[in-house]
Order: C-alpha cells, then sequence, then structure tokens
C-alpha cells in the first residue's frame, strides 16, 4: 500500500500549504477546502479463451483524492488538485499492458499513480473558463469520455470555455493538448511515455433543450492527426401515467482530422448512427438498441469507425471484444431488461447480437461472412446498508465468437465495492 500512501502524503502537504495566509495582505492562496475521495476495491476474473495465455485473476483497488478550494480569495476563482493510485494488492497473475505478465489474460488496471487533476476554473456570469488537467464526459461519452470503469481512468490537459448565457442552450469550445490515464491514442505518432499523450485536438459541442421530450445536441470533435467526427444527436424523455420513455436518435459521420501534425496523418471516411428507445415501467426497465459503425468498403476509400476517446467499455459488450472497431465495421443490436427499486438495488440483463457492415473473410480462411458473434451481460447493484456512499456491483459478460472477425469465447466476472465521501 506504500503508492497510497505516499499519495494521501502529498495531497495533504498540498492542502495544508494552500490554505496558508499570507502575514503581509492576509489573502488565502486557497481556502474553504472540500475533499472528495473515493477507495474501489475489484475483483476481476478473466478467461479469455486463449490456449496460448492462462486465466487472469485480479485483485486491484483505486484511490481517487481531490481537493477543490477558492482561489487567491477571488469571486469565482477555483482551483483542484487530484490524485489518483492504482495498487494490485499484491496479485499479478494478470497481464496489465505493462506489468510483464504476456503469459496471462489481459486487465487493463496497470499499477501506477498520477495526477488526475491539476487545474484552475473561473465562472463569470454565465461562462466557465478552464486550464489544466481534469475529467471531460460529454454526452453518453460514446465519443469523449474519461473511461471511469478501469481503474486508472483518463484525464484531459485542456483549455476550454463553457458557456450558458441563453436560456436551454449550453456551448463548449476546447482545445486538448494532452491526454493521461487509460490508452487511447494508438496509432502511428503514438505516446510520449507510458500512458501519457500530446495531442493537438479541439472538441466543439452544443446542445439545446426544446423542451423535456427533445434536446438537440451538435458537436465536431477534430482529433489531431486521427480523424473530424462530427454529428447530430436528438434525445428526450416522455411520461404517461406509469411509464417513463427515454429515445436516442444520432447520427455522425468521421472525416480526415481537421488538425494535421504529420504529412502521413491518418485518413478516414465513415459514418455512424444509434438508435435507443428505453422504458421504465414502475421500475421495470427495458430497452431495444441498435447501433452502426461503418467498415471499410470494398473500393478501399471507406474506413472503419472509430470511438478514440470514448468510453467504449459502456458499448458494445462487457466483454470489451469491441474497443476498436473491426475492419468490416460493426452493427449491434441489443436489447435489455431490468429492474430498479429502493432497497433493492439495480438488476440489468442484455443480450447483444453483433454482425459486420461490409462482408469479411470468414476465420477457417475461406469464403465470406458477417457473424461476429454474440453476447450475455448482466449486473446487479445496490448501496450497502450502514455506510453512507458505500455500494457493491457484480457483474459478468460471456461473448461467443462468430465465424469472422477471428474472436475467441471471452467470460469476464467481477466484484467490486466502491465508498465515496466527501468532506468540508
Amino acid at each position: 500500500m506504500k503508492k497510497i500512501t505516499m499519495s494521501v502524503v502529498t495531497l495533504t502537504t498540498i492542502m495544508g500549504s494552500f490554505s496558508s495566509a499570507s502575514a503581509a495582505d492576509s489573502i488565502n492562496i486557497l481556502d474553504d477546502l472540500k475533499l472528495d475521495a473515493q477507495i474501489r476495491p475489484r475483483y476481476e476474473s478473466v478467461d479469455d479463451g486463449d490456449a496460448a495465455t492462462k486465466n487472469a485473476t485480479a485483485y486491484t483497488t483505486r484511490t481517487k483524492l481531490k481537493a477543490t478550494g477558492n482561489l487567491l480569495d477571488v469571486d469565482g476563482l477555483t482551483a483542484s488538485v487530484g490524485v489518483i493510485s492504482v495498487n494490485d494488492l499484491g496479485s499479478n497473475t494478470y497481464n496489465s499492458t505493462s506489468n510483464g505478465k504476456s503469459a496471462y489474460a489481459v486487465v487493463a488496471d496497470p499499477e501506477k499513480a498520477m495526477i488526475s487533476n491539476a487545474e484552475i476554473n473561473y465562472k463569470i456570469g454565465d461562462s466557465i473558463l478552464h486550464a489544466g488537467r481534469g475529467g471531460v464526459n460529454l454526452d453518453n461519452q460514446r465519443f469523449i469520455g474519461t473511461v471511469g470503469w478501469r481503474q486508472l481512468e483518463r484525464s484531459y490537459d485542456s483549455v476550454f470555455v463553457a458557456n450558458n448565457s441563453v436560456e436551454n442552450l449550453s456551448l463548449l469550445a476546447a482545445w486538448v493538448y494532452g491526454i493521461q490515464g487509460v490508452k487511447s491514442l494508438a496509432n502511428n505518432h503514438g505516446p510520449y511515455g507510458e500512458n501519457t499523450y500530446d495531442t493537438n485536438s479541439v472538441l466543439l459541442h452544443a446542445a439545446y433543450s426544446v423542451m423535456p421530450e427533445l434536446k438537440v445536441t451538435m458537436y465536431d470533435y477534430m482529433i489531431a492527426s486521427l480523424h473530424t467526427t462530427y454529428g447530430l444527436a436528438l434525445t428526450g424523455n416522455l411520461k404517461m401515467d406509469s411509464v417513463k420513455l427515454n429515445y436516442r436518435a444520432e447520427y455522425a459521420l468521421q472525416k480526415d482530422s481537421t488538425m494535421k501534425i504529420h504529412d502521413n496523418d491518418a485518413k478516414a471516411d465513415a459514418s455512424y448512427y444509434n438508435l435507443d428507445l428505453g422504458a421504465n415501467i414502475s421500475g421495470i426497465l427495458a430497452g431495444v438498441n441498435y447501433e452502426f459503425l461503418s467498415g471499410a468498403n470494398a473500393s478501399g476509400t471507406g474506413t472503419a469507425f472509430a470511438c478514440t476517446l470514448g468510453t467504449n467499455h459502456k458499448f458494445n459488450g462487457w466483454a470489451d471484444q469491441f474497443l476498436a472497431t473491426p475492419s468490416g465495421g460493426l452493427i449491434d443490436a441489443n436489447v435489455r431488461l431490468g429492474y430498479k427499486a429502493k432497497g433493492l438495488g439495480r438488476l440489468l440483463a442484455v443480450y447483444h447480437n453483433f454482425s459486420t457492415d461490409t462482408a469479411m473473410t470468414l476465420d477457417t480462411g475461406s469464403g465470406t461472412g458477417d457473424d461476429l458473434g454474440s453476447e450475455f451481460d448482466v449486473l446487479y447493484a445496490n448501496a450497502i446498508p450502514g455506510t453512507k456512499g458505500l455500494g457493491g456491483l457484480l457483474k459478468y459478460a460471456s461473448y461467443s465468437k462468430g465465424t469472422v472477425g477471428n474472436k475467441k469465447d471471452k467470460q469476464v466476472l467481477w466484484v467490486q465495492l466502491d465508498y465515496k465521501f466527501s468532506t468540508k
């Protein structure tokens, strides 16, 4: 537990120094402090179906600490400093992607500590100016997210301005100059240090709430050297007696990156759409979803649609077989059913059927097909009585391979506790 202890001591020292006032002018550097903390131990077991690797067993814990306070006695000016530390609790029978245990299946939770927050925010009127490192989650996190499910989640080094001066309209313009944490920009221009990437990306986002039944969102995410993704999403909630409905209809195009860095920057020509309908009927949850990510076409002019900075674990099955889109694209038709009730927690089961957009060569090497397999997922989450902020989760994913894509059957089991608290 050495790394966790060092992180706590470091943050406490920083907080103490920021809270001290200057004897000369009596201006506090950082006061009215709030501390947010999380401890999340997890057991993860993986059978990846590969005869060349052993089944993985990982016991890891995530510790997060973030201190936020008013800066320099200036109204609206705040600063945050945070650290995150991931420890394997002495268990190393898994491939964390950086521990050299390639004989085991992958559990992508490397033992590492990093600064997750180092940011200044200034609120003036209906605008917020931000500079530094922190989390960025946009919409449903399909394209921009922190991948909070993984123990070492992603942080963004960015400068942005957000504005809400027009009623029901929110605007965001951000320049992202660095990405830390979960590996993401896997391309020829690669990482500059472990889990650390320099970039030169611009994010534009606008959302207008017409009414509770309709919210219109437009975005343009210019990821340097890789692609530019721009699209439109319509979302809303409808209530009819004891039935609550929600929907999402989204379409996006992906083209060559506007933010070019190198002469050999990647090419992109792809499309995406997502149709989703969910219902809550007195606590009974049900939904259907159809998600389409285009693949390379026969003429070679198209590319597979990429969700480079998305929280991709949320989509296309929790077994993480499709974190990257296959060359032939991906069609995910899925249904979900569950319940949610106070005191009883939340139970959810999801069934996915996967296929390609364009035909791919069969795994046998002869002929073509589009069957990428199927997956069954289930989770149960609930607050644990007696301790405020403590929750538990059981989660299971079972993927069955198809005839193309060279995937293997895979089963993953998680048992997790999550304790969050704040002090002020």
